[in-house]
């Protein structure tokens, strides 16, 4: 038992929080007026997309969880996982079997030497329990234990990460669905400015007003605009399959719901995890510590091969020549015995095994520190993609208030006879133009704060 109490190899420690306390630097574009609060007090909810009130998404989602393939896959894998480890750990444990042999055997006459004393072939029964355990007096087998624990925790991060992969690229595609019919409907606009354009050229034209230039002008405007329909409808089509695909359903077999931007509201107050809350949450920080736990256990797995190998063994039979002489007293048998293997020379291979675990950790150690800082960017990248986006739909704003003001006027003068209708046309269009950067804008801006939310981890405990 006091064997048994020593385990080799490291302990393993977790990585110290990172020093880090702000994600973007001093030089970064700051946060423009009406930017949404940032608030590092705020809980990061798991459904982190209903932050937006939209339920055309809240029920995609609901669908997806019942029906990806993925997330089946993770579950799956998780609990072989788990099993695993209950596997390993029973070795820890005396094993006990059940043995029963009948067997016919004759001996060789030159095994008695030159006596002529001779055995005939004979048959024999045997029966009974037997009992093997392992001294683990190294821990090597604990340590098995450890490192496959560990690992069963990163399946479970994956797991974890797999429900806010999923959850992400839902809410991605459908904001590009989203984005893709506000520009469909502003393009379309834009188109029924340009043909109002050009048969009003057309007419001028008919009367002598106007010049074959114009025409090739105007109808030159209308097939350029005509040509950026084909691109949106792809991207409408394919966001609209993706989101298909990813709630578990073949594209043809189920319609998901006609997104629009006016379906997601943007926070007011968005969460904003400190540096070292953010190991502690992100699902991809989680199982790179989890893999560097595992690497750690597998260095006492290996130092622990280096040492000899003790197993207790114990048996009791029930030996006979015949099936009527089991079970009597006189056929009682029994075995105790305590076997050691210890390695002498197998040409460097344990050695090695053991520096190959070494490196192993090393380099699981550089992978969870780059894993640490890819988060940090990502949430950097976040928070100024949401500062300058924001910047980006004030302007837009201010161009489409502009632009409506020149329709305005534009209409007053053709109203009053100082201008033509043409410039009237031409002030919608500019219109129709700003509200599509606007609804760009903010398609972009609403993607942006999705993508702070899963930088942040957002979701990753709803797989429990």
């Amino acid at each position: 038992m006091l064997l048994s109490a020593c385990t080799v190899g490291p302990n393993f420690r977790p990585p110290a929080p990172p020093g880090t306390q702000s994600y973007t630097a001093a030089h970064d574009t700051p946060a423009p007026k009406g930017a949404p609060l940032m608030d590092t007090d705020k809980p990061m909810p798991s459904a982190w997309w209903q932050e937006f009130r939209s339920p055309p998404l809240d029920a995609s989602m609901q669908e997806a969880f019942a029906h990806s393939p993925d997330l089946a896959s993770a579950e799956a894998t998780l609990a072989a996982a788990r099993e695993n480890v209950n596997a390993t750990r029973g070795a820890l444990f005396p094993q006990v079997q059940l043995n029963g042999s009948v067997a016919r055997q004759k001996y060789g006459a030159a095994l008695f030497g030159p006596s002529n004393f001779k055995i005939p072939p004979f048959t024999y029964y045997e029966i009974g329990p037997s009992l093997s355990y392992v001294l683990d007096y190294t821990g090597g087998l604990r340590r098995g234990v450890e490192r496959d624990r560990a690992l069963a925790e990163f399946q479970g991060y994956e797991r974890d990460a797999a429900y806010l992969t999923l959850s992400g690229n839902l809410t991605m595609q459908a904001l590009a669905m989203a984005s893709a019919r506000a520009e469909l409907a502003a393009v379309t606009q834009v188109i029924a400015e340009d043909e109002k354009n050009l048969k009003l050229v057309q007419a001028r034209f008919t009367a002598g007003a106007g010049t074959r230039t114009d025409i090739l002008s105007a109808q030159s405007q209308l097939a350029n605009d005509r040509a950026e329909l084909p691109a949106l409808h792809q991207s409408l089509d394919t966001a609209r399959h993706a989101v298909a695909i990813l709630a578990g359903h073949a594209p043809g077999d189920w319609n998901p719901p006609e997104f629009a931007l006016a379906d997601f509201h943007a926070p007011d107050t968005l969460p904003l995890s400190l540096p070292s809350e953010l190991v502690h949450r992100r699902p991809d920080i989680m199982a790179a510590e989890a893999q560097l736990h595992a690497a750690s256990a597998s260095i006492g797995v290996a130092t622990a091969a280096l040492y000899p190998n003790i197993t207790l063994t114990a048996n009791t039979m029930q030996e006979a020549l015949t099936p009527a002489q089991l079970f009597s007293l006189k056929s009682n048998a029994f075995a105790v015995a305590g076997n050691l293997t210890a390695p002498i020379f197998n040409g460097g291979t344990l050695q090695a095994k053991r520096r190959q675990a070494v490196d192993d950790y090393k380099a699981a150690e550089a992978n969870y520190e780059k894993t640490v800082l890819q988060a940090f960017g990502q949430v950097a990248d976040a928070l100024q993609a949401i500062r300058n986006g924001t910047a980006d739909v004030r302007d837009q704003r201010e161009a489409l208030r502009i632009a409506a003001a020149n329709v305005d006027i534009a209409r007053k003068s053709f109203a009053a006879g100082n201008s033509g209708i043409l410039q009237v046309l031409d002030a919608e269009r500019q219109r129709s133009q700003a509200q599509l950067g606007l609804s760009r804008a903010q398609a972009k801006l609403l993607t942006s704060e999705a993508q702070l939310y899963l930088a942040l981890g957002g979701g990753a405990q709803l797989g429990g």
